[in-house]
């Protein structure tokens, strides 16, 4: 069997739903259990509804709540021809009823925890799901019932062992040839029955889980690219498809900002050894992406991401000269206080590292001044060149630091990864950094 994931855009209205029946009706001789995620924009306006109400304005978050109930009764009145199926019917009343009722109780209290809002959030995909099996006439599944998770709501860590024994029970016997069966990416539920998410982007990690339960033979990304690209197009016009990825180099290249993947859609295909296929719902036939464990490109540069804003912290003291301990003391003060440390460079007296540009700066320099000097530099960005030879190929980095010209580099991370060069710019140096370094990239191919 495999698992095909539709993103929003994917099934942003009833012409969209259109062009995602035809894709899986094509693959029904391979089982497909198809992952959906909430229609178009319905997820913001879930959050937009939900914050809403907790600042005490009911009226407004109800008319948020008809609005999306419009769209969807919309684009289920146009796949149906004006005649909606009355299960479908019944089960979007209800779905609607259960948002009234918990954007009634949110305004009630005029608080919004991160229970509520995953609660809330679930609705998105809760909808899509429910038209699209009845379009399909395909078995409908409650991810909650399989995805199980903790309770760190709005970003849940799956239990795959659950999640494992869960799927070969509640979705493999109704998967088979000429079968399909739908389901909902994003959420998944506790234990005790209670509702969370992976937090944005999780539809592409709940295909991976459950292509890795059910031991899939491909889990398809379908989205509105025609796969990966060697750069952000919208930055580099000139960005060229990538026919194929390791998983090492997808990996690294989603940790620094590719927006076709969630980072952690790679690890567990990568545990269960399925290949993964980034492709274009609009055009089925184009050009696709096949991310595998199998795959050695061996290029010197594969591809350019970027992220920022972040800020670069440089903490130096003399006290770290020959001194053991200090290390262990700096990052620990990073580790209570949650903030999450992303390039590391090391001098004799200093370490330079970045951070995300969020964090509570103001408390975190607090508590390290007081055995250290801190410089904070906000604004940056973080240039990643990734590829399998660009460690080996002789003279590849002063081509690329060449290449930058009069583009100051701050800092620059290499070695704990042989694929991975990091350099880091100011942030509104960025978009051109990546268009120079493009160039390089080309030339290397």
């Amino acid at each position: 069997m495999i698992v095909m994931k539709f993103g929003g855009s994917s099934v942003a209205d009833a012409a969209c739903m259109g062009q995602v029946e035809a894709l899986v009706r094509a693959a029904l001789p391979q089982a497909p259990l198809v992952v959906l995620s909430a229609m178009g924009k319905t997820t913001n306006a879930l959050f937009e509804a939900a914050r809403t109400a907790e600042a005490g304005d009911l009226p407004g978050a109800l008319a948020v709540q008809r609005r999306i109930m419009a769209a969807h009764r919309r684009a289920a009145g146009e796949l149906f021809s004006g005649a909606v199926p009355e299960g479908l019917d019944t089960a979007l009343t209800e779905h609607f009823g259960e948002l009234e009722l918990l954007l009634r109780g949110v305004a009630l209290l005029r608080e919004l925890s991160p229970r509520s809002m995953d609660a809330i959030a679930s609705l998105g995909e809760r909808l899509s799901t429910r038209i699209f099996a009845e379009r399909l006439g395909a078995a409908w599944v409650d991810a909650r019932m399989v995805l199980r998770t903790d309770a760190t709501f709005g970003e849940a860590v799956p239990e795959p062992e659950s999640i494992r024994g869960l799927a070969a029970r509640l979705l493999a016997p109704l998967l088979g040839e000429g079968r399909v069966v739908v389901t909902q990416g994003y959420i998944g539920a506790t234990e005790d029955g209670l509702t969370t998410t992976l937090g944005r982007g999780g539809s592409d990690f709940s295909a991976a889980l459950f292509g890795a339960a059910l031991g899939a033979r491909e889990v398809q990304i379908w989205t509105d690219v025609e796969g990966v690209l060697t750069c952000d197009p919208r930055i580099v016009p000139e960005a060229l498809p990538i026919p194929e990825l390791s998983f090492a180099e997808a990996a690294e290249l989603a940790a620094f900002g590719a927006k076709v993947l969630h980072p952690a859609t790679i690890q567990p295909a990568v545990e269960a050894r399925i290949p993964v296929t980034v492709r274009h719902t609009q055009r089925p036939a184009g050009r696709f992406t096949t991310i595998s464990s199998e795959v050695r490109t061996g290029r010197p540069i594969t591809a350019l991401a970027s992220r920022g804003p972040v800020t670069v912290l440089t903490v130096s003291s003399s006290r770290m000269l020959a001194q053991s301990g200090f290390l262990a003391r700096l990052f620990e003060v990073f580790g209570r206080r949650g903030v999450s440390v992303d390039l590391v460079a090391t001098a004799e007296v200093s370490v330079s590292l970045t951070v995300e540009a969020d964090v509570p700066l103001k408390p975190l320099l607090q508590e390290l001044t007081a055995f250290a000097t801190v410089e904070a530099s906000e604004g940056r960005a973080i240039i990643a060149a990734v590829g399998e030879r660009l460690k080996s190929t002789p003279g590849l980095g002063a081509r690329l630091l060449t290449a930058l010209g009069d583009i100051n580099v701050e800092m620059i991370s290499m070695g704990a990864n042989e694929i991975n060069l990091s350099l880091v710019v100011r942030a509104d140096q960025a978009d051109e950094a990546l268009r120079r370094l493009h160039r390089v990239l080309t030339e290397a191919a």
